[in-house]
């Protein structure tokens, strides 16, 4: 195992430990299979995420390594995610509803999937899983891969795992994953603040 466990955030104010020490790696285990009690209790915490009128407006595909699905997925990856994500124990494609079979639209979709997605990371470090989050990928080849109707857009998806041994990367992912974390200061991200 990695010498690098510990990727505390340096917070100017005091945050729960789950989020301050939830990070994004791209250095997964390839042999240990996913820690299915530990990805239910992850789903079980996206299905209890708030929703506008409790519309539920997210669905999941989930695809474990090995399985032909998880292929499908990473060939819908786009440039270095290839390189990477295989590895995970399982991905997740977070979609949005944003609108019912009927036609209604539903305008919150995006946010309400993004904070299933958020408690579904939350969670998944909660229960000792690595995870990490990409935009990196190509909606329409998943649409494709798993006929996925319009009204369902993929939002997200989730590389989900046992964290690897990050001296043993490669030296170029190796230097992302031991950079400092750094985030924006708060005041910077208020536009106001009265």
């Amino acid at each position: 195992m990695s010498l690098v466990l510990d990727r505390t955030a340096p917070t100017d104010a005091p945050i729960l430990d789950v989020l301050a020490e939830r990070w994004s790696t791209r250095v997964f285990d390839p042999e240990t299979p996913i820690d299915e009690t530990a990805l239910r209790s992850a789903l079980e915490a996206a299905r209890w995420a708030p929703s506008g009128m409790n519309h539920q407006p997210w669905r999941f595909l989930l695809a474990r390594r090995g399985s032909d699905a998880h292929q499908r997925i990473v060939s819908a990856l786009m440039g270095f995610n290839q390189a990477w994500a295989p590895a995970a124990g399982a991905l997740l494609v977070v979609l949005a509803e944003t609108e019912t079979a009927e036609g209604e639209a539903r305008p919150w979709a995006l946010y309400d999937a993004g904070q299933a997605a958020a408690h579904f990371t939350v969670q998944a470090h909660a229960e000792g899983l690595a995870t990490h989050q990409m935009g990196g990928f190509e909606a329409d080849a998943l649409r494709a891969a798993f006929d996925i109707e319009p009204r369902f857009v993929p939002v997200t998806v989730i590389a989900v795992g046992t964290l690897g041994d990050v001296d043993a990367a490669e030296e170029g992912l190796r230097q992302r994953e031991l950079a400092p974390r750094e985030r924006r200061t708060v005041a910077d991200s208020l536009l106001v603040d009265a």
